[in-house]
């Protein structure tokens, strides 16, 4: 049990000095030269910590609401442009219902995105918008309809002519809100793999194969990593485990929630995450 307890803690530390690092060198500190200057890249690192924290303890608790058997959350660090490649709980024992798949399956993307939203309108109130030109030769963050509309409504700028140097916490509300869309995508076991399980039953299977086609596709005219993620995840399967009792439908509340996630996921989906100015 104390191994375990380490594991999980030495991950969370792990996880949260490379998201720091990432930080840093987003706010523009020479690490090498200036390495005291790290703590620059705390409101990056923070925001972004809360917003995985909150969504895998959500899991957490609704597997523990349903008596289901879960790990804590197992944070991955990794060196990439946000220091992690998210986090993740494991489930050990099966699950009964639909009923319960639906609310351990919602509760992480609807808790990421509620704290995601939250810390965008601050981030974009404290970002910087400046003329378009100061921008070009760089990696440009693309927006989901839900980004587009915060920005416009908080930022007073024109696209066309202006772009916005986003404030870390509001590229962490960014990323949170992409990896909020990319685990509702109803296939396999993803989050929304298991919504769509709940709702659907084996059903379900069928939208997962055709889903796969549409994102090699998108991977082709749009961005290629869509087409690493559809292969990625026809590698770890599209079939979803079995629950012990398939019999046992939805209420309507359950049912609402499910295409509300759905709905969440159309509203965060980014076609191209990443361009080149």
């Amino acid at each position: 049990m104390r191994k375990r307890l380490f594991l999980h803690f030495f991950l969370f530390i792990a996880t949260f000095l490379s998201t720091l690092l990432a930080g840093a060198m987003h706010a523009g500190v020479n690490l090498l030269k200036k390495p005291e200057e790290i703590y620059k890249g705390l409101p990056f690192a923070l925001t972004l910590m809360l917003i995985l924290l909150g969504h895998e303890l959500s899991h957490y608790f609704a597997s523990r609401k349903h008596n289901v058997e879960a790990t804590l959350p197992y944070f991955i660090p990794a060196p990439t442009i946000v220091g992690t490649f998210g986090a993740f709980i494991k489930m050990k024992s099966p699950i009964t219902t639909r009923k319960a798949l639906l609310d351990i399956g919602v509760s992480g993307p609807i808790a990421g995105f509620i704290i995601s939203i939250m810390v965008s309108i601050i981030g974009l109130s404290i970002s910087e918008v400046v003329p378009i030109k100061m921008t070009e030769g760089g990696i440009r963050l693309g927006d989901s309809l839900l980004f587009a509309f915060l920005s416009e409504i908080i930022l007073d700028y024109q696209p066309a002519y202006q772009d916005v140097l986003l404030h870390p916490v509001a590229f962490a509300g960014w990323i949170g809100l992409f990896i909020t869309s990319l685990n509702l995508i109803p296939v396999g076991q993803l989050d929304g793999g298991h919504i769509a399980y709940a709702l659907f039953g084996e059903r379900y299977t069928l939208l997962s194969k055709v889903l796969i086609p549409v994102m090699l596709l998108l991977g082709l005219l749009l961005w290629e990593g869509w087409a690493l993620w559809g292969v990625l995840l026809l590698i770890f399967g599209l079939k979803h485990p079995p629950i012990l009792y398939p019999e046992v439908s939805l209420d309507r509340k359950r049912r609402f929630i499910g295409l509300l996630a759905f709905a969440i996921f159309v509203l965060t989906f980014i076609p191209v995450p990443f361009k080149i100015s």
